[in-house]
């Protein structure tokens, strides 16, 4: 008789609710009890707010529990878990939880679904199927079908990937790189975690193909130093795929060389940046580098580098087993394909929605977050990190497009989506971004680094009730040096939140005088 599969996140967010103490109840209870059961610690499949889900597999089909605590286990066991009994915890089968299938899963499809550090799992899952198509099908054909996938760098900047990709494939050198931005720093954001937590063999094998697609022998991926589980996930996979052969020389007897090096930042938000990024793979302080060149010509250690975040890369894998005019039949516009929107904030169901670009941020926020979690109406929605526009609720009906953002003075960003109701202080959020940036900048130009602070003295003048008008014209002032002469999007998009609040709550400067009198 075949063991009974049950099936616990090993995922950041749902260890901190409890997954951990749950998987160990779990295998006392089957011990105490005389069942025969096979324990997996799967990723998430990225509802949070049903974390930790647990699954078990009946005849076939996974039966999930939700919010599942260390003290729901003898219960469950009791009501005859093991055969996907009824219990208050059970939501049903996983395949027919409308939160979950009514998603456009393309770059998430394997988070929750595998055992994220098993090779073998992963290819029974189409894993490394697309590299080997690669290698069949040859460099120019990547090229191509990544460049008619219409894919855009999901890091936040929105920079085509084709192109990119092409230029470092047209440049010569002896030696170059693939860098995997994982410094996920935005407030709000978890994509990048959540995938390399849930289905990191899928970033490897992307990270295999944008080596073989442009030359290159090496590849990094820069992880954030507050990832410690991720790290630990991520070092045993690489490992795995390099067993298994998928790593390293000759990789399958393609004549192909590639392998990866993981490297762990020390905790500066700036090294988001690409180039700063850079310098601290060199061994080097963190800080902006000035363009150009630019990385794709001078790059790591002056060679061709593509620079593209986590996200970017694993969506690569489908688009080469099922084709660039695929990817580019989802969206809207030039906002081809998917994004992981990350709803958190005062949301009450959060957690990561992969839809095609055109959604709305009110079906995000209402139709998949179910509103805000206190009940009241919401006030602001903060998209892209702490350097996005807060958006008033009259806008809530715009499209997810990069576009679209851009004509209303935002932007998406990395698609992290914070939620304010009807009782936050504006004012104070203006002076995070600024108090943010201050904190934050590398320091190496001067309308970043002192800019910052004279925003955070300018806007606590306003909130006291000081000349307002005049700081008010002033503020605007040092928004425009910011955006204009900075070196990079740290400081030159500081002045994005600040703007929103002048523009759309101005008279929480007054409020927020009253609320701390």
């Amino acid at each position: 008789m075949a063991r009974t599969k049950i099936f616990v996140p090993r995922e950041t967010a749902a260890v901190s609710v409890g997954a951990d103490d749950v998987a160990l109840a779990i295998a006392r209870t089957a011990k105490q009890t005389g069942t025969d059961i096979e324990l997996i610690r799967n990723g998430s499949w990225g509802a949070s707010w049903l974390e930790p889900l647990l699954e078990v597999e009946v005849d076939g089909a996974r039966i999930a529990y939700g919010n599942v605590t260390a003290d729901d286990v003898a219960g469950l066991f009791n009501a005859g878990l093991i055969s996907g009994g009824e219990h208050e915890r059970r939501l049903g089968p996983v395949s027919e939880i409308p939160w979950l299938i009514n998603q456009d899963r393309w770059t998430f499809w394997r988070c929750g679904l595998v055992d994220p550090l098993s090779v073998d799992d992963f290819e029974r899952h189409q894993g490394f199927k697309a590299l080997s198509k690669a290698f069949a099908d040859g460099r120019d054909a990547v090229l191509d079908a990544v460049n008619d996938s219409g894919l855009r760098g999901r890091g936040g900047a929105g920079f085509p990937t084709g192109i990119k990709w092409r230029t470092v494939a047209n440049t010569s050198a002896g030696q170059k790189y693939i860098a995997c931005n994982a410094d996920e720093g935005d407030s709000g954001t978890f994509s990048d975690r959540l995938l390399m937590e849930g289905d990191p063999m899928g970033l490897i094998e992307s990270m295999a193909i944008a080596g073989f697609a442009v030359g290159a022998s090496i590849g990094y991926i820069y992880l954030r130093s507050e990832y410690p589980l991720t790290h630990s996930i991520l070092s045993r996979a690489i490992a795995s795929a390099r067993d298994a052969g998928w790593l390293g020389s000759n990789i399958k007897d393609s004549g192909f060389d590639f392998d990866i090096e993981l490297h762990l930042g020390a905790g500066s938000y700036v090294c988001g940046e690409e180039t700063a990024m850079l310098e601290s793979l060199e061994g080097k302080k963190g800080i902006v580098r000035y363009k150009p060149p630019l990385p794709a010509h001078e790059g790591l250690f002056g060679k061709p580098t593509v620079v593209n975040n986590v996200v970017t890369l694993a969506s690569v894998a489908n688009i080469i087993n099922l084709g660039g005019e695929r990817y580019a039949g989802m969206g809207v516009n030039r906002s081809k394909g998917t994004l992981a929107f990350q709803l958190a904030g005062n949301i009450k169901r959060g957690g990561l929605v992969e839809k095609a670009f055109g959604v709305t941020l009110r079906e995000l926020i209402e139709d998949w977050g179910g509103g805000t979690a206190s009940g009241r109406p919401v006030k602001a929605v903060q998209v892209g990190g702490p350097l996005g526009a807060y958006i008033p609720a009259e806008q809530l009906d715009t499209p997810m497009d990069y576009e679209a953002f851009v004509n209303i003075g935002a932007m998406i960003g990395h698609g992290g989506i914070v939620i304010f109701d009807d009782t936050a202080d504006m004012a104070q959020l203006a002076r995070f971004a600024m108090e943010f940036c201050a904190i934050e900048s590398c320091g190496k130009c001067t309308p970043c680094r002192i800019g910052s602070t004279r925003g955070v003295e300018v806007i606590d003048k306003m909130i006291s009730g000081r000349e307002r008008e005049k700081n008010y014209d002033l503020l605007l002032e040092l928004c425009d040096t910011m955006e204009g002469a900075s070196l990079c999007a740290m400081g030159g998009m500081t002045p994005y939140p600040v703007r929103s609040v002048l523009k759309y709550f101005a008279e929480d400067f007054a409020s927020s005088k009253e609320a701390n009198a």
